[in-house]
This record gives structure tokens, C-alpha cells and sequence, in this order.
């Protein structure tokens, strides 16, 4: 038996065991991440959005710390929560992209952190790292509860035949269109459970939020750890292949978006956007409702940028913002997130930052919240100073990104440069282009001819944070 496996059997007991040893336990904050999937840094109004509306994400950066320059851990969905769970960036990291591969035995995540510091640790919504990931991989990778999808082709369909609950299968009233995906012959594999639903009874971003709020209040005396990772605004990217539906961007209803003149799959999107706003909104009224909001730090973030799949248009309500790319890509559209921490009494409302920072950050940074000593042989450095405004928090000299499809592509960025190299498979040495997003934050002009000392530092850069996997 997989140490792992043994410590997922023994760790309701050692839990509890290590919740009752001290009484300082009690004192840990509670420390929730909610993670959006496929969100574009302009998809919110405190970040600029003027269509959608979000007033809970408004009142939630109004309240708390909003991060302007916070990037994910990659422009893609695996590697980005790989290096959000791990604190290793993409040349470091085990899942390095969305093709196969799953996390090691040896990958030691934010939730096993969590839980040697005391923490109840809780899963709800899209896993998705590695392809295909074992079912129970969110238990074996520290999560006491999970509840969702394991596999990330999975998260595509938003009415799916089942979600797995701590490994194990629990079948829902949904039918898809593909029944053979779940007869066995595709048990574990790579699309387990993707498609079209043809019957659609029960929306899984609403069952999922229920467990998130059930979880809150089963472990209200904390301190718990709760892991919301969205599978919204993402698309069912077969959804929008189908030939009868046309439309990937599946919702219950449209609410005041039916009446809009818009494309059905632009009225989904903002749907999303508006369930989105409102679930989080429900987190921070239950927290308040409980009384131990001032006890609780929550991060909002996304996994990537914006996507143009299952019909939407990523331009229809400029997602990104007037930066440059999208999902997929390595420019700043493609990995910049529109980030926020809140945490009454401890986060001084309405402050703002430009600190450099990635989802590498998040694991050193939890684990001082947690009171854990600092760990070594991470690529993110503790934020933690940075949050309650008492300084002392890290600081990056560069962030790094391998992407090793579509070609290939590799880039660093510095608090005023951005370098990416395309193309790497056919050329890892190939020419560097150089942005200064000081000047020029939508990556307009590459003037890497301008400041060649600035390309061969950031080079540098390039050729040393990269290790085989």
C-alpha cells in the first residue's frame, strides 16, 4: 500500500488527534481558495469589466487586498493547479501540461501542508490534474473530503452523469448523449465522463456549491482549509462541437440575459459570471452568518486566461482587458489573473497592489498563515507580510513559464520586462522577444532589439529554471 494511501485512511484519526493537542490550534485561521476556471483579468468589474455585473467580487476587493500583476501558474488548466497545489513553477513542477502525466507520490501539495498544521482539508469542484488522474487522487494528495471531478475532460460537462465523491462514483440524474463513456470500457481513462448530456436534471456547479457551504459548517470551529476550484467560466468544449446543440456554455436558465440580443453561448458566459459572483457571495455571507469571517482568509483567483471555445467569444465582453492573448498563450492575457485576499481585521480594506507574484506563492504563503516554519526548495516565496500590510514577505527577481504545446513557448517576466520564446520545439535557442510593460503593458512592440543586455539576462533566466521532468 502507497504511504499516501495509508496516511488517507489514518488521517480522519490523525486529524483529530493533532486538532486536540493544543489549544492554539484553535486559534489557526481558516483559509478558503476559490479558483475560477478559464476567468480573463477583465471578467470582473473591480478589474474593469463594465457589461457583467459582479458585486460580491466588487465588495469582496473593496473590502480586502486587490492584486494587479498576480499570475497563474500556467496558460492552461493542469500545470497551472500542479504548480498552485506544489509551490514549484512549470520548469520544476510534475504536471507540466494538460497531456498525460499525474502527480507523484514524492509531490507534497498545499493540502498535506494544511493538514500537518492541523488543518481539517477539504476538495469541491474540478481536480483536473494530470490526465487521467486516478479518482481518489485529491484524497491521496491530502484532501480528507473531495467532492467533483477527478478528471479534468469531465469538468467539461456541466451536467454529468456522476461526480466522484472520495474516490468513488456517485451516479446523478443526468444522461449523456455518449452512455459508453461510463458502461466500463472507459472506467479511469482519459475522457471518463465528458460529453452531452441529452438529459439535464442537475446543474454540478450548484451541487457543488452546497458542499462547499455543508463543509464550512461541519467544520466551523475550524480550522479547516477548503479548496473551491471552479470548472466555470470554462466551456463543454463538446458541447460546442455538437451538431444539435451548438453551444457549450451550459447554464440552467439565462436569467435577465434571455432577453438579451446576444448569441446563446454569450448569454451562458454571462451566466456564469453572474452564478459565479453569486456563489462567492454565498461563502462570504455564510462565513459572516457563522461568525468567523474576521478567522477566515479567502483568495479568489483563476487558473488561466480566457478561452474561445464552445462558441464564446472571447472578445464579446473583452476579457482580457487590453492586455495581449489569451488561454493558451504565454503573453500577459494568456497568465495574468485578476486576484483578491480577503480577511476582515487582518487585510485592510480597499488596498491594492502591484507586487510581482504567482500560485507558486500560495503554498509558503498558507503555510505561515498556518504558522508552519518556512519550507525549502520551493519556487514561491511567502506572501504573507504582504497580505495583513506588516512587511517582511518575499520578493521574486523573475517568474518563469515552460508551455510545451502548440509548438512550444517559454517566458519569464521581471517587475518591468517580459520575455517569450516561441516555437521552442523546433528551436529552444530561437529569438526572444522583449516587451516593457512598464510602457507598453499590452505587449505592442518588441524591442528586444533595443535592449539586447536585457534579452541576455532575462535568457539566462530561461536556460536555468528549467529541469527535466
Amino acid at each position: 500500500m502507497r504511504l499516501k494511501s495509508l496516511l488517507f485512511l489514518l488521517a480522519p484519526f490523525l486529524v483529530f488527534a493533532v486538532s486536540n493537542s493544543s489549544a492554539a490550534t484553535a486559534e489557526k485561521p481558516n483559509i478558503i481558495f476559490i479558483l475560477a476556471d478559464d476567468l480573463g483579468y477583465g471578467d470582473l468589474g473591480c478589474f474593469g469589466q463594465t457589461t457583467l455585473a459582479t458585486p460580491n467580487l466588487d465588495r469582496m476587493a473593496a473590502e480586502g487586498l486587490k492584486f494587479t500583476r498576480h499570475y497563474a501558474g500556467s496558460t492552461v488548466c493542469a500545470p497551472s493547479r500542479c504548480v498552485l497545489m506544489t509551490g514549484l513553477h512549470t520548469g520544476h513542477c510534475t504536471v507540466r501540461g494538460n497531456g498525460p502525466g499525474q502527480l507523484k507520490d514524492e509531490d507534497v501539495t498545499i493540502a498535506e501542508v494544511m493538514r500537518e498544521a492541523g488543518y481539517a482539508t477539504g476538495c469541491f469542484g474540478k481536480w483536473g490534474i494530470g490526465s487521467p488522474p486516478p479518482r481518489d487522487d485529491p484524497n491521496r494528495q491530502g484532501f480528507d473530503e473531495f467532492y467533483g471531478y477527478a478528471n479534468m475532460y469531465h469538468a467539461h460537462n456541466f451536467y454529468p452523469p456522476f461526480l466522484i465523491r472520495n474516490g468513488q462514483l456517485e451516479r446523478l440524474e443526468n444522461v449523456t448523449k455518449e452512455e459508453w463513456l461510463i458502461d466500463g470500457r472507459e472506467e479511469g481513462g482519459p475522457k471518463e465522463g465528458a460529453g452531452v448530456a441529452k438529459v439535464k436534471k442537475q446543474y454540478a456547479p450548484d451541487l457543488i456549491v452546497e458542499e462547499v457551504l455543508k463543509f464550512i459548517d461541519r467544520h466551523r470551529d475550524g480550522p479547516f482549509f477548503l479548496y473551491h476550484a471552479l470548472n466555470v467560466p470554462h466551456a463543454n468544449n463538446e458541447g460546442g462541437n455538437d451538431k444539435e446543440q451548438q453551444d457549450g456554455m451550459e447554464v440552467p436558465d439565462y436569467g435577465k440575459f434571455a432577453a438579451k440580443d446576444w448569441p446563446n453561448p454569450e448569454k451562458g458566459f454571462a451566466s456564469m459570471i453572474r452564478n459565479i459572483d453569486r456563489d462567492v457571495g454565498r461563502v462570504l455571507d455564510k462565513l459572516k452568518e457563522l461568525g468567523i469571517a474576521e478567522n477566515t482568509l479567502v483568495i479568489f483567483s483563476s487558473d488561466n486566461g480566457p478561452h474561445q471555445e464552445g462558441k464564446h467569444q472571447m472578445e464579446f465582453f473583452d476579457s482580457n482587458d487590453s492586455l495581449r492573448g489569451m488561454k493558451r498563450d504565454l503573453y500577459e492575457g494568456g497568465v495574468r489573473e485578476p486576484t483578491i485576499a480577503w480577511w476582515p481585521g487582518q487585510i485592510e480594506s480597499g488596498r491594492t497592489t502591484d507586487h510581482l507574484s504567482g500560485f507558486q506563492d500560495w503554498l509558503p504563503t498558507l503555510a505561515e498563515v498556518a504558522g508552519l516554519p518556512p519550507r525549502e526548495g520551493l519556487d514561491g516565496v511567502s506572501m504573507a507580510g504582504l497580505l495583513t500590510g506588516e512587511g517582511g514577505h518575499g520578493k521574486h527577481d523573475f517568474l518563469y513559464w515552460e508551455f510545451l504545446e502548440r509548438g512550444g513557448s517559454r517566458a519569464v517576466v521581471t517587475t518591468r520586462w517580459k520575455a517569450v520564446r516561441l516555437n521552442t520545439d523546433k528551436d529552444p535557442n530561437g529569438p526572444v522577444e522583449l516587451y516593457d510593460l512598464e510602457n507598453d503593458p499590452a505587449e505592442e512592440k518588441n524591442v528586444a532589439d533595443q535592449f539586447p543586455e536585457v534579452v541576455e539576462a532575462l535568457e539566462s533566466h530561461l536556460a536555468a529554471s528549467h529541469s527535466e521532468p
